[in-house]
């Protein structure tokens, strides 16, 4: 199993936890860096093309996030010719019709709403690394 490099949009401490858990149990080998707001995400993101450094992978993103929200973001990352290839998984609480049609129109590759329950939430993080990692062929990987 390869390294994977995953960029984690969340705000939410223990959402961020969880999601680092259910990836050390399910992919140890996923590195996966954490911003928590939407402005740090695009800095990062621009950092590492200034840098010429590796982008990550996948990013999971938040909606409802300080300074930029991930429709904002999403935006940011889909409209960018050096970052309109890395995959975006909407990983959110909202289960807002807007919010998906808005993340869609916008070219989001997945909309997830975050489950409740824990061994649900581990599932979907199954699925994602999975789907992403296993079954589907990432961009220059």
């Amino acid at each position: 199993m390869e390294r994977r490099k995953i960029l984690l949009v969340e705000d939410n401490e223990g959402d961020v936890l969880l999601t680092r858990e259910a990836f050390e149990e399910i992919n140890p080998r996923a590195e996966i860096n954490v911003v928590q707001d939407g402005r740090s995400a695009v800095d990062y993101l621009e950092n590492c093309i200034q840098k010429q450094s590796e982008l990550p992978e996948l990013v999971l993103l938040d909606i409802n996030l300080p300074k930029m929200d991930g429709h904002e973001v999403l935006c940011v990352i889909k409209n960018s010719k050096l970052m309109r290839n890395i995959p975006v998984i909407m990983l959110t609480t909202s289960s807002s019709k807007n919010d998906v049609s808005k993340a869609y129109a916008n070219f989001a590759n997945c909309y997830i709403t975050k489950p409740h329950d824990v061994n649900d939430f581990f599932e979907v993080i199954g699925h994602i690394d999975n789907f992403w990692f296993k079954m589907a062929r990432l961009n220059g990987v």
